[in-house]
């Protein structure tokens, strides 16, 4: 977010600058002007959503354009299910400007604070193995480029690029739209449970491919896990949804507010953390309801974190995970933020982290106010071994040498950034760390 006085911080506070320009384009055109002002004096310029992102991505040293208010619904194709929405319309908003017309996204993360601009262009995604990222989504988009102008992909225009601009880092120009493909809209029957982890682990292949959206949070220091499982449900399904005061409780109160209360204990006396812990399994999740996709797949989170996560071949998931269990315990380390398990199909979006391959996602997080790097690197190691692919907007150590070789189309996304951007208008260090100079 962009703070008074013109700093700007991202949300996990691991990435801050002080832009020497920031902009609040409310049209297509107001980010056509901007972009040909900043060519014309020599100044890099970056657009930014949320600032979800825990990596460098979106930070903006130049003209930093918030599209804020680049938001809203463009036009609708109800016959084709599918709408246009400008860059800068957050998740969260997206289900209320969809209903109208019976319609809901396929699928969704757990987070919807995103910007859906942003969201595709770090790779965002959900759980579910017949189900792609939400870059997946995409069939069209309308790209302002280094020149001002504006390149339209589509069915009809452009469409050997989709692959590449619908998850694009921001390398290639700034977003103004773009085309979802929806689905009639659905309800999700929702079962979360406390379980053992040795059977969840015992049957992991079984329950991934039986569900239509599994994952899985091991607490470290516990035996035990914390499954969620979704299955589809027509949108006349009868709903059941959680009361209002149980929802507070369990996710405001116990999610959050304990949460905090929970980290800022363990960050003073961390011997406290294995404790800790084993109250957390006990006292979250256990229920069952049923309700509007939207309203299941996301959950609010107000304690803030730094997370990693990397994208693994589905089958090297367990092995990848037993190494993490097992390094955590012989480092001695106290780690208090669960880890996370999910699952996505494979794709053909170039830099997806799931490009080619079905995948399975396993995730780290520490509270903000510890350092991350130690812990992070080493499960980094082990991710790599197992071919990890990092996610876009997480943290990682990796630069284009290494990702290169993680990515068949490494080389034609960056021929085509050569194309777009020769002069790098949209560059910055994290850009250039990724992708190479």
């Amino acid at each position: 977010m962009t703070r008074p006085g013109g700093r700007w911080q991202n949300w996990g506070r691991s990435e801050s600058v002080r832009p020497r320009r920031v902009e609040f384009p409310r049209t297509t055109a107001a980010v056509q002007r901007a972009v040909v002002a900043a060519a014309t004096q020599g100044i890099p310029v970056k657009a930014v959503g949320a600032g979800h992102s825990f990596t460098g991505i979106a930070v903006a040293p130049g003209v930093l354009l918030d599209l804020t208010d680049l938001s809203g619904l463009v036009s609708t194709d109800v016959e084709r299910s599918r709408v246009t929405l400008l860059a800068g319309t957050r998740l969260h908003q997206v289900p209320a400007l969809l209903a109208p017309y019976g319609l809901a996204m396929e699928n969704l993360g757990d987070i919807d604070r995103q910007s859906i601009a942003g969201a595709i262009s770090t790779g965002t995604h959900g759980t579910g193995l017949r189900f792609g990222g939400i870059a997946t989504q995409i069939v069209g988009a309308t790209l302002v480029t280094a020149s001002g102008d504006l390149l339209v992909v589509s069915d009809t225009e452009n469409p050997e690029l989709l692959p590449a601009i619908a998850l694009g880092l921001g390398a290639l120009g700034i977003l103004v739209e773009v085309t979802v493909q929806c689905v009639p809209a659905f309800v999700l029957h929702a079962v979360e449970q406390p379980e053992d982890l040795a059977g969840v682990l015992a049957n992991l292949d079984a329950r991934v491919a039986a569900a239509d959206h599994f994952e899985f949070y091991w607490f470290p220091h516990t035996d035990r896990a914390m499954t969620k499982t979704n299955t589809r449900l027509p949108e006349s399904a009868p709903r059941h949804p959680l009361a209002p005061v149980g929802k507070w409780v369990d996710d405001i109160l116990v999610g959050n507010g304990l949460h905090q209360v929970a980290c800022t204990v363990a960050k003073t006396i961390p011997a406290t953390i294995p404790g800790i812990n084993r109250l957390s399994v006990k006292m979250w999740g256990d229920r069952e309801f049923t309700d509007a996709s939207s309203r299941v797949f996301a959950t609010a989170r107000s304690v803030r974190f730094r997370e990693m996560e990397y994208a693994l071949p589905a089958e090297n998931v367990r092995p990848a995970f037993d190494e993490l269990r097992a390094l955590v315990d012989e480092r001695g380390w106290r780690i208090s933020f669960p880890v996370e398990v999910r699952f996505a199909a494979a794709d053909d979006r170039w830099l997806s982290t799931a490009h080619g391959r079905t995948s399975g996602y396993i995730a780290v997080h520490r509270y903000w106010r510890d350092d991350p790097t130690e812990y992070f690197e080493a499960v980094e190691q082990i991710m790599l071994g197992f071919g990890g692919r990092p996610h876009w907007g997480k943290m990682h150590t990796l630069d284009a040498s290494i990702l290169r070789d993680r990515y068949p189309r490494f080389d034609d996304f960056v021929a085509l950034r050569d194309r777009l951007d020769p002069e790098r208008l949209f560059a910055n260090p994290y850009l250039e760390r990724v992708l190479g100079g």
